[in-house]
């Protein structure tokens, strides 16, 4: 790599540092540096291209896969992710996403693991490592204090220097420690005044103390200067090249004015030349690993991995698990019941290659002796829902889906295709570079009576007709970078509609050349006016119903990079639905397949209550396996779910003039609540699973600097069953300030019925450590509590552990790893 960097001048080194494209990397072919492919993939790898022809494979989203606390389980999903990369020809995955859950009101909460830093960053570790054994650098984001949308372009985070390195930069250190991460993204907030791409703590802690040696990229157009992200840590400016990337030539002249040191330059680009040997990108140098691990069969791991973080909330033990052999009617209900959602708005999303919902799962699962019944209920409506390829035909040939026509200047048809819906997305695409406008048109075919939303969302030009009536015909702008992207504006009209009539729709979008790619969606919404019948529909197939499933969440606009939430409750009449279905039949069971959490006013009227997430593609199988009592719910809440929106531990995410503080300072989530003395809905860890247990005992033994918790459970019940084992420490008499209580340690342990077992919880020093300005991480010597138990406000064992007064010759205690 020296030798290669010493064949390169300054204009070559420079031009490295700044992308070719929106996804891309520059090559550099006389030192055998080829292009490297970067990508969203929190939660499935998208590719550079949003096309239903090519799908992902979509997985749980990160909330699901760190509530089953399960970190053999998350490693074995990275390895399919790494999987999913290497097929698509992706070298960087841009995840995981370790931002802290500090608000439920965060619109991308359900891309973050936990409100807790340490569940966060062994959850985070462990899907690092799976992607890396096969190749593929993950890349640790968003660096740091990203944990909200609202202003999030400019807003400034403000805290205390503990709070920084002991909550908010926690879970990154553990990731590089203990994850060995070949990347990390430099987010667009300002902390402490100073933006994240020009932040000193890109160097320190980040290499000076934690030894991270990979690169550090800017997230998408979050460069913002020359000369200050030239000598701070970010390496690669993504994306390029255009018009309002700030390095280039800019940084060239400020290398040559003096500026900004070479030296800088240097090191970023043997920083890039680093990550290219360790993913095969550059000739010469052997990848790491030489043979990357095969990728699991998609299915069975999405299946078992969605299970894995289903959390069972509430069971009167009345309704589940469901017996195929004696129930004979069970109602599937609820807006998410046919149509699941299986993931968040924004870079998260991925076109999976099929969906499986409740409904299909529940029928699958109950053979053809069950009377399965479904019924909506109530309807969820908000932004305006891309047309489906079931919906819409092709005018010319009768095929199913749109047909896209790309025009030159001189209105000569450059290419056209047949796409599957009407959520389109084009970015990088050379036929894009080519056009200037792009003709979309489909057959309409009606499916009922009413007054229909007939529309498109995007930016630009727009004219779009339904058969002899212009709909739309404006410029659709927004001063949001990504807006056209994520939460474009959009305009619609309301047409009175007969069920099995046939529009015709024609849409022309016309846009920038300069821009680095385009989009749109063409929406159709149906009749909002049978709500009524909808919900007296779905209260008369519950009362005729043994069991009833209602199956009811947010949506993924609701849940979605670019904004947060403005409320917490469900959308639409579904609180009602559950009510009204709950007062005819006591054995309802609702499913809250949501990313984030959501209030719950009914919770106490119904038999059960699980939460699903945004659980991927294969949703309805993995709940279907839960609901029959073939695996357990294996997850427990990473995240405390509020009771009320006024609960004083919900944190707010709407910046004052600019600067959003955090004066909740170290106590975050759980910890916030246990200081306000607040009663959530349900606790951060909590869960039931189909069997019960007791803790029996706990005896400590000393391991070096660290503890081992020796934890002895029963399961009393009368299936086997696997627990998960929760520690907490607490020091009331601290000579510092500390939570009432905070998470130290975790494991899980399997029994049969009424048999106990004994596991080992390894208490790293680290837990007992608390930032102190100036001097960094310190240990209080004395007597802490340790506290064994279910989540965070059930912890029946209590034991004191003894830290001695560290020697002189000490030497200073690092994150387990």
């Amino acid at each position: 790599m020296e030798a290669a960097l010493a064949e390169l001048d300054l204009e070559r080194k420079v031009r490295l540092l700044t992308g070719s494209g929106f996804w891309r990397t520059a090559a550099e072919p006389a030192i055998g540096l080829r292009e490297m492919v970067l990508c969203d993939g929190p939660a499935g790898v998208r590719g550079e291209r949003f096309d239903e022809r090519e799908p992902s494979a979509s997985l749980p989203c990160p909330t699901a896969l760190a509530a089953s606390w399960d970190e053999d389980l998350v490693e074995r999903v990275g390895t399919l992710l790494a999987g999913e990369a290497r097929r698509k020809g992706v070298d960087v995955v841009l995840g995981p996403t370790v931002n802290l859950q500090r608000s439920p009101y965060a619109g991308r909460h359900f891309e973050c693991y936990s409100e807790d830093p340490l569940l966060s960053g062994r959850i985070g570790a462990a899907l690092v490592r799976g992607v890396q054994s096969g190749g593929v650098a993950a890349t640790v984001k968003h660096y740091t204090a990203n944990d909200s949308e609202t202003e999030r372009y400019s807003v400034d985070v403000r805290m205390s220097e503990r709070a920084l390195h002991e909550v908010h930069l926690a879970a990154f250190e553990e990731i590089v420690r203990a994850g060995g991460v070949w990347a990390l993204m430099a987010a667009y907030n300002s902390v402490d005044g100073v933006t994240m791409t020009e932040s000193p703590l890109l160097d320190t802690p980040l290499r000076t103390e934690w030894g991270f040696d990979g690169l550090v990229v800017s997230d998408w157009f979050a460069t913002r200067s020359t000369e200050g992200a030239g000598r701070a840590g970010l390496d690669l400016a993504m994306p390029g090249p255009g018009p309002d990337q700030p390095w280039g030539a800019a940084l060239v002249a400020a290398v040559r004015d003096g500026r900004v040191p070479e030296r800088a330059v240097d090191d970023k680009v043997r920083h890039l030349l680093l990550l290219a040997s360790r993913v095969g990108a550059l000739d010469g140098v052997r990848p790491t690993p030489p043979a990357p691990a095969p990728a699991p069969e998609p299915a069975a791991l999405l299946r078992e991995a969605a299970a894995a973080g289903i959390v069972l909330l509430r069971d009167t033990g009345t309704a589940l698990p469901l017996d195929p052999g004696r129930v004979r009617r069970v109602a599937v209900l609820g807006p998410n019941a046919d149509t699941p959602r299986i993931q968040g708005g924004g870079s998260a999303t991925v076109i999976p290659p099929y969906t499986i919902g409740p409904l299909a799962g529940l029928r699958a699962a109950l053979g053809p002796e069950v009377r399965v019944e479904h019924a909506v209920g109530a309807r969820i409506r908000h932004r305006l829902p891309a047309v489906t390829e079931a919906e819409v035909r092709d005018p010319g040939s009768g095929a199913r889906g749109l047909r896209v026509r790309f025009l030159g200047p001189d209105g000569t048809v450059l290419h056209e295709e047949l796409r599957g819906g009407g959520r389109l997305l084009w970015l990088d695409d050379p036929i894009v570079a080519q056009a200037v406008a792009i003709e979309a048109a489909g057959v309409l075919e009606v499916g009922e009576d009413g007054p229909h939303r007939i529309g498109v969302a995007g930016v630009g030009r727009f004219r779009l007709a339904a058969d002899d009536v212009v709909v739309v015909d404006e410029d659709l702008v927004t001063d949001d970078p990504l807006g056209g992207i994520l939460t474009p504006p959009e305009r619609w009209a309301e047409l009175d509609l007969k069920a099995g009539q046939e529009v015709e729709l024609r849409l022309r979008h016309e846009f920038a050349l300069e821009r680095p790619g385009t989009g749109f969606v063409l929406g159709v919404d149906p009749p909002a006016a049978h709500e009524n019948e909808d919900l007296a529909h779905a209260v008369a197939v519950a009362a005729d119903a043994e069991v009833a499933i209602v199956v009811v969440g947010s949506t993924e606009e609701s849940d979605s990079e670019g904004r947060d939430r403005i409320h917490l409750s469900l959308p639409g009449r579904q609180d009602e639905l559950i009510r009204r279905v709950a007062e005819v039949n006591p054995n309802t069971v609702v499913v809250l397949n949501s990313g984030s959490p959501v209030l719950l006013p009914w919770r106490s009227e119904v038999a059960a209550i699980l939460v699903g997430w945004f659980p991927g593609q294969e949703f309805g199988a993995a709940l279907a396996d839960v609901l029959l009592g073939r695996v357990e719910p294996g997850g427990r809440l990473p995240v405390t779910w509020p009771a009320y929106e006024d609960d004083p531990a919900v944190l707010t995410t709407t910046p004052i003039a600019g600067r959003l503080d955090y004066t909740e300072g170290i106590h975050i989530g759980h910890r916030g609540w246990a200081r306000a003395g607040a009663t959530p809905a349900y606790p951060f860890g909590h869960g039931l699973g189909w069997t019960t247990w007791t803790h029996v005992g706990v005896e400590t033994l000393p391991s070096g600097p660290d503890f081992v918790a020796r934890v002895t459970v029963r399961n009393t019940g009368d299936r086997p069953g696997r627990h998960l084992i929760q520690a907490y420490l607490s020091r009331p008499d601290s000579t510092v300030e500390r939570p009432v209580s905070w998470l130290a340690s975790y494991t899980h342990a399997t029994a049969d019925p009424d048999t106990e077992t004994t596991v080992d919880l390894h208490i790293p020093s680290r837990a007992f450590q608390h930032w102190e300005p100036g001097k960094g991480p310190q240990t209080e010597p004395g007597t802490y509590t340790l506290h064994i138990g279910t989540s965070s406000t059930n912890l029946p064992l209590t034991t004191p552990l003894t830290v001695p007064t560290p020697s002189l010759t000490t030497t200073p205690t690092q994150p387990a790893p």
